[in-house]
């Protein structure tokens, strides 16, 4: 897709890989609205970029449906939603796992992402097309030991997004996941892996996101586990 002038929605873009990805967007002539839960980064980033922000927490839908009237408010069109919000939980054994921690996994992972979906399409039905980029991550394809809530969380995501790609796959929609391996962000708070240095920068993996974005056949599932090895299909 032609990103220069194009109308992009993003959620939980104000840190981290959201806010590279809304950086490389507007560097390539995107309108973005940035949306976060987090109001002073997400203030600063819309200062620096010159782009509008709004305040979404995912897991409301009425604040869903809010940012997506905004966008077209705004531009009269959504060419791409990007749902990029997402939490993590520290690693634990199954019989330790906190189920008030994993239900909230299953609310931002889960159920924001396909609020955001829904209301994407709600609007991109209307004008014949649009693509939707899912930020997944690599356990969305494989469970980890210890890491059983956050698997499932994003399990139920990755069916989502298989089932709606299915479902408007004639409608001029494009449904993309993308399975990021570890990236250097603030998801893992103070449970930093002990290789966390060695994790791909939010710049880096932003980059392939967008390149994959602006393409002219997107591929539709992107795993990224180095800078250097990018899995496509």
């Amino acid at each position: 897709m032609k990103l220069n002038g194009a109308a992009v929605v993003i959620t939980g873009g104000a840190r981290g890989l959201g806010a590279a990805m809304a950086r490389e967007l507007v560097e390539r002539g995107a309108q973005v609205l940035i949306s976060d839960i987090d109001s002073v980064d997400l203030t600063d980033l819309g200062i620096e970029l010159d782009s509008p922000t709004m305040h979404c927490n995912v897991t409301e839908r009425e604040q869903v449906e809010a940012l997506g009237r905004a966008a077209v408010d705004e531009w009269g069109k959504i060419d791409i939603w990007l749902n990029n919000a997402g939490i993590w939980t520290a690693y634990t054994p199954v019989e330790n796992v906190d189920f008030n921690k994993a239900h909230q996994l299953v609310e931002v992972n889960y159920f924001g992402l396909a609020y955001g979906m829904v209301e994407a399409i709600r609007h991109m039905r209307e004008v014949g097309g649009g693509i939707i980029c899912n930020t997944l991550s690599v356990r969305a394809l494989k469970g980890k030991a210890l890491g059983a809530a956050y698997s499932a969380s994003k399990f139920a995501a990755e069916g989502f997004t298989q089932a709606v790609r299915d479902e408007v796959k004639e409608t001029g929609i494009k449904v993309i996941g993308v399975y990021p391996y570890r990236i250097k962000t603030g998801l893992f708070g103070e449970n930093k892996h002990d290789d966390y240095e060695q994790s791909m920068e939010p710049a880096d993996v932003a980059k392939i996101v967008v390149d994959n974005l602006e393409s002219g056949e997107p591929a539709e599932h992107v795993e990224i586990w180095k800078q250097d090895d990018v899995r496509k299909k």
